[in-house]
């Protein structure tokens, strides 16, 4: 299913959800400007999560949690996550306000990325993208919105419909999906030793961390 827009009006421009998209565009022109495919894996080496290497040296590495918010791996990586940012990330700044929006959106993303390491302490393949951070955003937006619906092209067969779906559905979904994922990685990693791939329990542990955080975040509603 991807989502093309809510039926959640918002009530101010969003300059930190617009800044952060703006950021992870202009990291990604970077990426793909490097000359050679070396220059950019040492990019994503650099500055992306390694699980080992950060736990073996936590203090020299920790900057990484969150250089690793801002770096892709491929066009369609980006897109799909501002796309889902663009999306649900106005409303939940809506309700938090721009400085605390922040300050949660590094929240989930850092509760993600350890998630991530403590199922899979012993990768060296660098953790990279927004889709931790993301997810929180999606577990708060769960809370705080949950009679909103959602316009998404979902396939039906071997065509593709525009169908408008409940917020709650459409994210519990996601989120059911990632956990399933995430189990589907540990059977993996106990016959190769890694999970590789999708970091699929960032996705869950940053939902999660949305869920429980959004609370201490959100300012009280506005009345009409």
């Amino acid at each position: 299913m991807i989502p093309l827009k809510d039926n959640v009006p918002r009530r101010s421009w969003p300059v930190i959800n617009v800044l952060i998209i703006l950021v992870n565009i202009a990291v990604f022109w970077h990426e793909i400007s490097l000359p050679g495919i070396a220059s950019v894996e040492n990019l994503i080496q650099g500055w992306g999560i390694v699980p080992l290497k950060l736990l073996a040296s936590p203090w020299m590495e920790w900057p990484t949690v969150f250089t690793s918010m801002f770096l892709h791996g491929g066009w369609s990586h980006i897109i799909a996550n501002m796309l889902y940012l663009w999306i649900f990330g106005d409303n939940v700044e809506d309700r938090m306000g721009h400085f605390l929006y922040l300050v949660f959106y590094l929240c989930v993303g850092t509760v993600a990325a350890i998630t991530q390491v403590y199922f899979n302490p012993l990768s060296q393949v660098p953790m990279i993208g927004a889709s931790g951070a993301i997810a929180g955003v999606l577990g708060a937006y769960f809370v705080l919105y949950p009679n909103a619906r959602v316009l998404a092209l979902v396939p039906i067969w071997f065509f593709l419909r525009i169908v408008e779906i409940p917020a709650v559905f459409f994210l519990g979904f996601w989120f059911i999906i990632q956990a399933l994922q995430g189990l589907g990685s540990i059977s993996q990693r106990s016959f190769s030793g890694d999970m590789g791939g999708v970091a699929w329990w960032a996705h869950a542990g940053g939902f999660a961390a949305g869920l429980f955080l959004v609370g201490f975040f959100k300012r009280r509603s506005r009345r009409r």
